[in-house]
């Protein structure tokens, strides 16, 4: 690898924007590294993934790409990018070619999430989710301050449909070095979920955190060591 900083980018989940990745932006920012964190649609696990590999390819230089939640089908996705030399998954699913989010984590018992989704419509997009106001706390925000919780839960950024129905087209962990970390009081997703996927790609470099969902938000200091080793600084 070049002696050279790689930038990282940290794609966001479903219910949450790139403010959920603040603390460990801010930890990586202070470390001398160029971070970007994009914005992701949450329409299409298609359309999502070729969004963020386009903003991965324009780049110059190494990438290491991290993904929290839906965000790590994303990388999954978008991780082919040549230029792209590791992949970060953090409380995220790792799919396989073929495989949608609603068949990996049909395979498990539901979390808690399943029970508190509330469906709208989009004139463009059809169903979509967010999470229920009065469960955001505790089911995708836990651990964190309720009032800081109340903030997240009322800027949710909605999953459509869709993005949970469609298989991946690629599985970048195949051909990209990759870490992961484990929320083992996750309530979002059943943390067997993320053990499954993550031994299942084979990763070796899997640590399991004692916390909720967002840990970027309740472990910030951990989840960027994982990424800075990634990294290789």
């Amino acid at each position: 690898m070049s002696d050279a900083k790689p930038t990282i980018v940290l794609v966001h989940g479903a219910f949450a924007d790139a403010a959920s990745w603040a603390p460990v932006t801010r930890i990586l920012l202070d470390q001398g590294f160029e971070v970007i964190v994009p914005s992701v649609p949450n329409r299409t696990l298609s359309g999502d993934s070729a969004y963020i590999r386009s903003v991965v390819e324009q780049i110059e230089g190494p990438v290491v790409l991290a993904g929290h939640s839906y965000g790590g089908a994303v990388i999954t996705v978008a991780g082919v990018a040549q230029n792209v030399t590791a992949l970060v998954y953090v409380a995220g699913y790792a799919l396989t070619e073929g495989e949608s989010l609603g068949e990996l984590q049909g395979g498990f018992p539901d979390s808690d999430l399943a029970a508190h989704l509330v469906q709208s419509t989009t004139p463009a997009d059809g169903p979509e989710f967010t999470v229920e106001i009065s469960a955001f706390g505790e089911v995708f925000a836990a651990g964190l301050d309720p009032e800081v919780a109340q903030v997240l839960a009322v800027g949710q950024r909605p999953l459509a449909a869709a993005a949970f129905g469609e298989a991946a087209s690629v599985a970048a962990w195949r051909t990209k070095p990759s870490r992961a970390i484990v929320a083992a009081a996750d309530h979002t997703i059943n943390p067997d979920v993320e053990r499954f996927g993550y031994q299942r790609a084979g990763i070796e470099h899997v640590v399991e955190l004692d916390g909720p969902h967002l840990l970027m938000q309740t472990h910030p200091a951990e989840v960027a060591k994982v990424i800075t080793d990634a990294a290789g600084i």
